[in-house]
Order: structure tokens, then C-alpha cells, then sequence
């Protein structure tokens, strides 16, 4: 298991668009992935559970990730936050 902390910097934060971005990553993974924000866990493959923990720009997210794709998936969500879910940065 692999675990990181990511930082939320896109101008919106984790609304409806960059959740299902983060779900088009974690779906396909054979791994289980958790997102953690708040000291709420939820199944990072469901766009709901992503969304319902409506997570503000300037947050910081862990992801937990077990399995055998882990580092990959990791891997692409952590260019997904560097690229700010494809959106302008602040």
C-alpha cells in the first residue's frame, strides 16, 4: 500500500468536474483507492463519495492505494493535481 498527500490548487476545488476526473483515474485501477480529506474516508472509484466530501481549493487530500497498479494510478493523479484538473490556476 501506498499513501501521498495532494494539494487541492485549481480556483473551484473538488466540484463535479475534477471529482469525475479523479474517478476516470481510480475506475479503471485495479487497485482499492481511498480518499481521505477531513479525517473522512470514502471509495475514491465513486464519483458520489468524492463529491460528498466537498473538499475547498487550498486542501489538502490523501490517497491510499492498494493493489497491483498502485504506483501508476498514483502516478496519474498526482499529474492530475499538478495540472490543476486541466482547469486555470489561481
Amino acid at each position: 500500500m501506498i499513501s501521498k498527500t495532494l494539494y487541492v490548487t485549481n480556483k473551484l476545488g473538488v466540484h463535479a468536474r475534477p471529482a469525475g476526473l479523479i474517478v476516470d483515474i481510480t475506475g479503471q485501477a485495479k487497485s482499492d483507492v481511498t480518499i481521505i480529506h477531513d479525517n473522512q474516508k470514502a471509495n475514491a472509484k465513486s464519483i458520489l463519495n468524492v463529491m460528498m466530501l466537498a473538499i475547498p481549493p487550498g486542501s489538502h487530500v490523501e490517497f491510499e492505494i492498494d493493489g497491483e497498479d498502485e504506483e501508476e494510478v498514483m502516478k496519474l493523479l498526482e499529474r492530475l493535481f499538478h495540472e490543476n484538473f486541466h482547469e486555470e490556476s489561481n
